[in-house]
């Protein structure tokens, strides 16, 4: 006698369940599987977790407070200055990494502190493949690293942001080992306060700059000025005379391929 259709399909719906499981993820359903490893290295409430340098201090010395977190916001606060004679700040987080994804969101707010150069203007970084900051000399102004260059706009004219800065270090870039100190990758220009919210993507010694989903640049065999390899390290942000904003510093972390 034929099986009524209730019947088929009770039958049916353990196969059916089981090709959903593994049937592939939506895009969507990706982004939100995907949001949901992301860590969170400032945690909105205080400095945890976070070891600031200064030039001219020592390792652990927040110079003058000007890592701040106020209404769960980390700032970088020139309050407490009167003038800023080459005291370059980076604020580390604990741990080295490899692979990952890091994200920020950030503004630019206020003057720039007297003293500080006509470059520093509305400038910070995301520091990554930073060297460990026990190893800092005392008045070591940057650290070795790349820096995804952190740029606002003057209210007028072009200053693209997320150039390629090498203190200490080289990358291949556009078919070459590049040596300048910095790199214009031809990012877009932010003018005012506006919250914005750029990318890194770092996979050993290949590195991806990204704003808006927008690739930037991409470069590789990220090296010392000796040539020594860099595939890993700390992650810090700057103070260079720009007060500046970051609502979020976030990394999700990948797997080596």
């Amino acid at each position: 006698m034929p099986l009524a259709s209730q019947q088929i399909m009770t039958l049916l719906k353990p196969l059916l369940l089981a090709a959903l499981a593994f049937a592939p993820l939506s895009h969507a359903q990706e982004k939100k599987a995907e949001e949901k490893k992301w860590i969170q290295l400032f945690n909105g409430k205080d400095l945890k977790d976070w070891t600031p340098k200064f030039a001219t201090r020592p390792l652990g010395e927040n110079y003058r407070d000007t890592f701040v977190v106020k209404d769960g916001i980390l700032r970088v606060d020139y309050s407490n200055w009167k003038e800023f004679k080459g005291e370059f700040g980076h604020l580390y987080f604990k741990t080295p990494y490899s692979h990952y994804k890091l994200r920020a969101t950030y503004r630019f707010v206020g003057e720039q502190l007297k003293g500080g150069a006509n470059w520093a203007v509305r400038n910070n970084g995301l520091m990554v493949h930073c060297q460990d900051p026990k190893t800092l000399e005392l008045n070591q102004e940057f650290p070795n690293c790349i820096e995804i260059q952190l740029l606002g706009g003057l209210g007028k004219g072009d200053r693209p942001t997320l150039n390629i800065v090498t203190p200490g270090t080289h990358v291949f870039w556009q078919g070459k080992l590049q040596k300048s100190h910095v790199l214009n990758a031809g990012g877009p220009t932010f003018h005012g306060d506006q919250w914005i919210t750029v990318e890194a993507e770092v996979r050993g010694d290949k590195i991806k700059h990204i704003v808006n989903g927008k690739t930037i640049c991409e470069y590789s065999q990220v090296q010392l000025d000796d040539g020594t390899p860099v595939k890993k390290g700390w992650i810090s942000i700057q103070a260079e005379t720009g007060p500046t904003e970051f609502k979020t510093i976030e990394l999700l972390p990948l797997e080596e391929k």
